[in-house]
């Protein structure tokens, strides 16, 4: 059974508590799940962003406020994992040796933050390499990869398929600034290239976008793949 990592941003799976999308993504993942076998790292999102602004308002310094958002990914990943029942191993990863060991059981595991400093999108490249997956895929606001950030930029190019050096380009020269949805951040992207394990970056703000990628075949968004390395989803 091949091995999948999901990257799931905190803002897709829960943009609030009032209007989270957990129950949606359970249903696909209880799919999904018995044909290949699923890790997920869940983010912080908005809430997360509102704990740490709050902790930088008191004076908390910064590797204290990031140990409180990486507390509200576990809370996020807890969610889901309990809204899943036993689907999923029934405790959320602190460490990647914890994600291991809970992977014998054949179960979804699910994972929030490890590290201060360390964002999920690092988390679950980080993941994908201890685990030797054969696919990660990136769930965030953005329907792929483009050249510039194509809120700001009516002339960003979407990639349908780009190496592992050409996604370091793009996030080194800062086209996804500040302030918008980064597609990924650079520590993962680096990670990526020397794994050589694709990553697959889609629209995950409808679930279903994951179910017709991996059980229906419908190729959409971009991959990021090294030269000679087979695309898991052909």
């Amino acid at each position: 059974m091949k091995k999948i990592v999901l990257s799931l941003g905190g803002s897709i799976l829960v943009p609030s508590l009032e209007s989270n999308k957990i129950e949606n993504y359970r249903d696909v993942l209880k799919e999904i799940s018995s044909k290949y076998q699923i890790f997920v790292v869940i983010g912080g999102g908005g809430e997360a962003r509102r704990y740490i602004g709050a902790a930088r308002s008191l004076g908390i310094d910064e590797a204290t406020s990031d140990e409180l958002g990486i507390l509200i990914t576990r809370i996020n990943a807890s969610l889901l994992c309990w809204a899943l029942g036993d689907l999923a191993y029934p405790a959320v990863a602190e460490n990647y040796t914890d994600a291991l060991k809970y992977a014998e059981s054949g179960k979804i595991v699910l994972m929030g933050g490890v590290t201060p400093g360390q964002t999920t999108d690092a988390v679950s490249a980080v993941l994908a390499e201890r685990l030797r997956a054969d696919l990660l895929i990136n769930l965030t606001s953005i329907d792929g990869i483009y050249s510039k950030d194509p809120k700001n930029n009516k002339d960003a190019v979407k990639f349908d398929s780009i190496t592992p050096e050409k996604l370091i380009d793009i996030v080194s020269a800062g086209t996804m600034g500040a302030g918008s949805n980064n597609v990924i951040d650079l520590v993962a992207a680096k990670i990526i290239q020397r794994s050589r394990i694709p990553l697959l970056v889609i629209d995950g703000k409808d679930p279903e976008n994951l179910k017709n990628v991996l059980l229906k075949g419908k190729l959409f968004g971009s991959v990021v793949i090294a030269d000679g390395v087979k695309n898991p989803l052909q």
